[in-house]
């Protein structure tokens, strides 16, 4: 089978793996027919960062977690990428209830076991189980985050797979949702709880770093209700993708007349971005900073904080958790998160298609014709 890897920045490659062996009794084996590229892959395939992050790390100017998620260099080729997909299930355990061959489900990103105290409390990307000490337990990150695989590939193993893989609704396209696994999930998670306790809150969102999740937040703030939403980002095509949601749009110049808002998605992964977001709170607001920081003395306005009451939430997203309220919205209101798609790909067409410089890709391929009835390991 075949199994995209990073080689190098600019240069991805088809590798020839072994395929799957005997499905695990709790797991699923999955053939994902789309695959969506996540805003951070981009880091390493379009800049040669390896070497300087790890200079950066030995003199203290980066993060030392860096290297605990991708590796004592981080982002060294080869290693198999991609972390969101829709797939069809092509095989389940002799334990798996909930799941069965043939259904469209969505991937979560990060591995979780769903029973753990961290899955309990919903924090399933930083499962006990799952994690055993690393700092992630991913799929499409490299060995440092496990031996998962990346999901652009023709068969993915998926441990705890009635946990794991969440169906999608027969209704909905799943080119709609092929970010859930992630980005889409990340803004989902960036805007409606926070609106959910500000009804009819103002939102602005500096974008242009997490390209995809600042726009699908763009889009989740107007669909649930808040009273203004400003998108800001110096590229006139994503600001019209958000304009098309009904957002307010400007340049990134504005940042510093920004006030007043109840909720802040900072997604241009820059420290100036990030201060900017919360100068702009109003008081009890709250920042959601989607991007990478990875220097390790980013400052902060901390006494403008103090004063206006407001929070910052800064981590990863937690896809499994919000999955089922996501495409239970998604199905309901046939929200448009392909809009913000701008290259759809053919699959093999990945090694040339993925590093292309573009807002959000997705690769796609034929589904498998239909099954009928259990296919049991």
């Amino acid at each position: 089978m075949r199994e995209l890897h990073f080689v190098r920045s600019g240069r991805l490659a088809w590798r020839a793996q072994t395929p799957p062996g005997p499905v695990d009794p709790d797991g699923a084996i999955v053939r994902p027919f789309l695959a969506a590229r996540c805003d951070g892959d981009t880091l390493p395939i379009h800049r040669p960062v390896s070497r300087a992050l790890q200079a950066g790390i030995a003199v203290g100017l980066v993060d030392p977690v860096v290297a605990a998620i991708c590796g004592r260099v981080p982002f060294r080729g080869p290693f198999c990428i991609g972390h969101e997909c829709v797939a069809e299930v092509t095989a389940v355990g002799a334990n798996v209830q909930t799941v069965r061959a043939g259904q469209t489900v969505i991937v979560p990103w990060a591995v979780s076991c769903g029973t753990c105290r961290s899955c309990r409390r919903g924090l399933t990307s930083k499962c006990d189980t799952a994690t055993r000490g690393r700092t992630l337990a991913a799929y499409g990150f490299g060995p440092s985050s496990g031996d998962y695989g990346g999901m652009i590939t023709d068969a993915l193993t998926v441990p705890y797979a009635d946990h794991m893989l969440v169906p999608v609704p027969a209704g909905v396209p799943p080119l709609r949702v092929a970010a859930a696994s992630d980005n889409l999930a990340d803004g989902w998670r960036a805007v409606v709880p926070p609106l959910t306790d500000r009804g009819g809150g103002r939102v602005v969102i500096l974008g242009g770093g997490a390209k995809s999740i600042g726009l699908y937040a763009a889009g989740l703030a107007i669909a649930h209700g808040a009273a203004a939403v400003d998108y800001l980002d110096d590229d006139a095509a994503r600001r019209r993708i958000a304009e098309g949601f009904g957002a307010r749009t400007g340049p990134l110049s504005r940042t510093g007349r920004l006030r007043g808002y109840d909720v802040a998605v900072e997604a241009t992964s820059r420290p100036a971005g990030l201060r900017a977001a919360l100068r702009a709170l109003a008081p009890g607001g709250i920042c959601t900073a989607v991007g990478y920081y990875l220097a390790s003395g980013t400052r902060l306005p901390l006494m403008q904080m103090y004063a206006t009451d407001v929070t910052l939430h800064l981590g990863v997203s937690h896809p499994r958790a919000d999955l089922p309220e996501l495409l239970a919205f998604v199905d309901r209101t046939g929200f448009p998160a392909e809009d913000v798609t701008t290259i759809v790909a053919d699959w093999d067409d990945a090694p040339r298609a993925y590093p292309a410089r573009t807002t959000k890709l997705v690769l796609q391929r034929e589904r498998l014709p239909d099954r009928v009835g259990p296919t049991r390991a």
